[in-house]
């Protein structure tokens, strides 16, 4: 894959993945503001108060994903601009174009890598 559009296609999803942390983290300002006031609330139900420790606990989850995946463009990014993008980091050989295509950051062909079998 060509560098320059490895690093336009890296980083458009890059400010995508940004985006959408962003929004998450300001619905957390809101939500845990909201939380906290409604909590104080006596007569609240423990249904209630279960779901909506259910849906925080899965936005922690969401957003424990996206800077994940925000490390893993960032560290490709890199990768691009040390000549290193596309290079099976255990075998050193070019990693399948197809796969590129579909995993932007894949460090590793298939096979060498954390989800290979062992």
């Amino acid at each position: 894959m060509d560098p320059d559009h490895a690093r336009e296609r890296l980083q458009a999803e890059q400010e995508r993945v940004e985006g959408l942390i962003g929004e998450l983290r300001s619905e957390f300002g809101t939500s845990e503001n909201e939380n906290v006031s409604e909590l104080a609330d006596y007569d609240q139900h423990p249904a209630d108060t279960a779901s909506e420790t259910f849906e925080r606990e899965k936005d922690l989850s969401i957003l424990e994903q996206l800077e994940a995946e925000l490390a893993e463009l960032q560290a490709a990014l890199a990768r691009v601009d040390d000549g290193t993008y596309g290079i099976d980091e255990v075998t050193g050989d070019p990693i399948d174009p197809a796969r590129l295509d579909a995993m932007p950051t894949a460090r590793t062909n298939i096979g060498h890598g954390p989800e290979a079998p062992r």
